[in-house]
C-alpha cells in the first residue's frame, strides 16, 4: 500500500468542476488583479475568523512581512518569536531590518513558552510573534497580558491554524493582527501561493490595503514604501470554492488524529498534546519518537510519506549566525527537532491507510 504525506489530487477530484467554473469566471471577466473575488474572500475570511477586517495578500510570508512593515517595525527593533517554526516567521522579521529574538518552546505543545517571554524584552522590543504551530494556537492570554504591560504589538503567525480556537476565540482574532497562508498543503489551500492578514484595528487595516499596492493611494502617489503584495483573484476564486468545506476537512483531520492517538496510546510513541483550551485543526500530526530518522526510513521503505517539521531550529540556521545563538541555548526546541515526525493526516485517508500507517509505526518499535 502507498500512503503519501498529502494527496491534493484526492481533494481536487471532489471539487474539480466547481474549481474550473470559478477559474473560468475570473478569466471571462478579465479582472486579473484585485476585483470582486478578492473582496468577497476577504469578507468571508474575516467572518470565519471573527475579525472586522481582512486583507488578501500574495503569500503567508508576505502576510507577516506586510504586517511588520505596516506597524513600522524596522532597523534597530526587536521582535520576540519562536525558533521552532517555518523560516518565514523569523525571515520576515530580519527582512525589515529588525532582529528576531528567540524564546524556547513548551515541550508539550511545541508553541512558544509564555513564561520565558518577559525576560527577553528589552527597550528595543516592538512586538511578540507567537506561532500557532501544527494547527494548535499558542497560550494567548499570558502573551497578551505581557504585551499590554509593555506596550507591544502581538502578531499571530497563524499560517497553519486558520479557524483553530483558544478558549473559544479564533486564530488571528486575539492579537493586533493575524497572518494566514494559503499554501496548497494548508487545510485551506490555494492552487499556488496566497495569504491573508486579519485585524480588528481599522487604522492598521487601512494601512495594509495601501501597503500591499506599493504604498500607493491614490494611484501613482506613494505615502509609504510598500510592495506588490496583492492576492491573485484566480486564487481567491478557488479559495471561495474550498472555504465551505474547511470545517468538514478539519473535523476529518481531528478524527484521523483521534484514531492515531488510540493506536499509539500506552506505547513509546508520544502523540500530539492538545491543550484543553484549544481546538486544533491538525495541519500536521507530529509524533515524538526515539530513533526518529531510522523510523522515517522504515516508513519510506513501506511507501508511507512523512516529513520532519523542523530538522534545525531557526536559532542554529547559518543565516542567523550573526545573532550569536549557539547549540544548547534553546534546548527544548533543539530536542524537538531531533524527535518530531509528521504522519499523513489529510481528510481523504481511508481507514485502511490509517491502519497501515499505525501498524507500520508500531511494527518498527516492536
Amino acid at each position: 500500500m502507498q500512503v503519501p504525506l498529502l494527496d491534493l489530487k484526492a481533494q481536487y477530484g471532489q471539487i474539480k468542476d466547481q474549481v474550473l467554473a470559478a477559474v473560468a469566471e475570473v478569466l471571462e471577466s478579465q479582472v486579473c488583479i484585485g476585483g470582486p473575488k478578492v473582496a468577497e474572500l476577504e469578507q468571508a475570511i474575516a467572518r470565519a475568523c471573527d475579525c472586522k477586517y481582512a486583507v488578501g495578500v500574495s503569500s503567508g510570508t508576505d502576510a507577516i512581512l506586510i504586517t511588520l512593515m505596516s506597524l513600522g517595525i524596522g532597523p534597530g527593533d526587536e521582535v520576540i518569536t519562536t525558533p521552532f517554526t517555518f523560516f518565514a516567521t523569523a525571515g520576515s522579521i530580519a527582512r525589515t531590518g529588525a532582529r528576531p529574538v528567540f524564546v524556547d518552546i513548551d515541550p508539550k505543545t511545541f508553541n512558544i513558552d509564555p513564561d520565558l517571554i518577559e525576560a527577553a524584552i528589552t527597550p528595543r522590543t516592538k512586538a511578540i510573534m507567537p506561532v500557532h504551530l501544527f494547527g494548535q494556537m499558542a497560550d494567548m492570554d499570558p502573551i497578551m497580558e505581557i504585551a499590554q504591560r509593555h506596550g507591544l504589538a502581538v502578531i499571530e503567525d497563524a499560517a497553519q491554524s486558520i479557524t483553530s480556537t483558544y478558549k473559544g476565540r479564533k486564530a488571528g482574532s486575539i492579537g493586533t493582527a493575524g497572518c494566514f497562508s494559503f499554501f496548497p498543503s494548508k487545510n485551506l489551500g490555494a492552487a499556488g501561493d496566497g495569504g491573508m492578514v486579519v485585524t480588528n484595528d481599522q487604522a492598521l487595516h487601512e494601512r495594509l490595503v495601501v501597503m500591499r499596492n506599493h504604498g500607493s493611494k491614490p494611484k501613482y502617489y506613494h505615502k509609504y514604501i510598500g510592495g506588490n503584495f496583492r492576492l491573485d483573484p484566480i486564487q481567491a476564486a478557488i479559495l471561495l470554492v474550498k472555504l465551505p468545506y474547511l470545517e468538514h476537512w478539519s473535523a476529518k483531520r481531528r478524527a484521523n488524529a483521534a484514531y492515531y492517538d488510540s493506536r499509539f496510546k500506552g506505547t513509546i510513541v508520544r502523540t500530539p498534546y492538545i491543550s484543553p483550551d484549544c481546538v486544533s485543526i491538525f495541519n500536521q500530526y507530529c509524533i515524538r519518537v526515539p530513533d526518529r530518522d531510522r523510523l522515517r526510513q522504515y516508513l519510506t521503505d513501506r511507501k508511507i510519506g512523512t516529513e520532519i517539521y523542523y530538522p534545525l531550529s531557526l536559532h542554529l540556521q547559518e543565516c542567523f549566525k550573526g545573532l550569536g545563538y549557539k547549540e544548547g541555548d534553546l534546548p527544548q526546541s533543539e530536542k524537538a527537532a531531533k524527535e518530531v515526525l509528521a504522519l499523513p493526516i489529510y481528510p481523504e485517508l481511508t481507514e485502511q491507510m490509517l491502519a497501515y500507517v499505525a501498524d507500520s509505526v508500531l511494527s518498527f518499535y516492536s
